[in-house]
């Protein structure tokens, strides 16, 4: 459990810029509804109770968590079972646990789950490098989620977990040629993927993005609209609640997948060359969390769950901007989203929890 002399060891400048990017998203969703909307007060509770699970992953040693991580784990793959059953259906999509007072999208904590299983596995100091047999058993330990998440249906979460893998068998010694492998039979297999994987709405969203001219108030509505939104800021920006694609809602949900977007209209280059920043010294200090790591396990840790978050700023910052297909990925502490920022928040409390305890035995 936490003791008093650890926080000594807090890594106070990465939780400030953490908590600098909430208060930007914040400040966005309030101007992208249109003011104190029920979607500004859920995120301000979401915030409040992601504030909580920080501390909560923080309080407890993560070698704790990683010897328990097999229980995480089941909890985890029954959560996602239970949404395959009884979830909320929203949108075409059954995501949600409906708990009552508020919804549950056990999807979004999968990263998380799958970082602290991996670093278990992964993670023995016995072992210089990984056997084919943990490897074989990291891939079936990610395909189980990634396959219950993927037929939600949601393709976009699914896929955010192949980074957590990526990332920890990478850390922990994979040979670069079973990489090269691996992306040889993704290449391979994506004429397969595209006929039998893919729906008819997911391939529409890749023919959209190479031309979405071609259906401009149809399925390339939001590419067109996010590329204008972006563009329309300029150096400055148009002010607070002063843009004109978010507040008149030609950029649709504005709030959730591209909130970037929003705060590129509004506070133009300059606002979007702090958010960035804020990003890479949030990236660029988690990893250093991972080289003062004391042992492999918070090593690959750190790394499971910073590979996700890294992947989805990215994914939804290029998306946003037109360069890549539209994709139903927020963007990490500043789009809205309960379950999505309680998640990132516990994540971000198991990375400080590792460079915390960096010096204890």
């Amino acid at each position: 459990m936490f003791e008093r002399r650890l926080s000594t060891h807090l890594d106070v400048p990465l939780l400030v810029a953490v908590l600098a990017l909430v208060a930007i998203g914040i400040v966005m969703i309030y101007s992208a509804t249109g003011g104190a909307s029920r979607e500004y007060w859920t995120q301000i509770y979401a915030v409040v109770i992601g504030l909580g699970a920080l501390a909560a992953c923080l309080a407890v040693d993560y070698r704790s968590l990683v010897d328990k991580a097999h229980w995480l784990y089941l909890a985890l793959a029954l959560a996602l079972l239970a949404v395959l059953v009884f979830g909320a259906v929203r949108g075409g999509s059954r995501r949600w646990l409906d708990l009552g007072t508020f919804n549950l999208q056990p999807s979004e904590f999968a990263k998380a789950g799958l970082a602290l299983i991996l670093a278990k596995l992964l993670g023995d100091a016995r072992r210089v490098e990984p056997s084919m047999q943990d490897l074989l058993l990291a891939a079936a330990l990610t395909a189980g989620p990634l396959v219950l998440i993927a037929r939600q249906p949601d393709l976009g979460t699914a896929v955010t977990l192949l980074p957590v893998l990526g990332a920890a068998v990478f850390a922990a010694g994979l040979p670069l040629r079973y990489l090269g492998i691996a992306a040889l039979i993704a290449i391979v297999s994506a004429p397969v993927a595209w006929v039998f994987a893919l729906e008819d709405y997911q391939k529409s969203r890749i023919v959209t993005f190479l031309e979405p001219e071609q259906d401009a108030r149809g399925a390339g509505y939001q590419q067109i609209q996010a590329r204008i939104t972006v563009g329309s800021g300029g150096v400055l920006g148009k002010g607070f609640m002063g843009g004109t694609q978010g507040q008149l809602r030609f950029l649709p949900v504005a709030h959730n997948d591209f909130i970037f977007s929003v705060l590129a209209e509004e506070q133009g280059f300059l606002g979007v060359i702090v958010a960035l920043g804020l990003y890479f010294f949030v990236i660029i200090r988690s990893l250093d969390a991972a080289r003062l790591s004391k042992d492999r396990m918070g090593a690959y840790l750190v790394l499971g769950v910073l590979a996700s978050f890294t992947f989805q700023v990215i994914y939804n910052i290029t998306m946003s901007a037109g360069l890549a297909p539209v994709k139903g990925l927020t963007l990490p502490l500043l789009s809205y989203g309960g379950s999505s920022m309680i998640a990132t928040l516990a994540g971000f409390g198991l990375i400080l929890n590792v460079r915390m305890r960096r010096f204890t035995n």
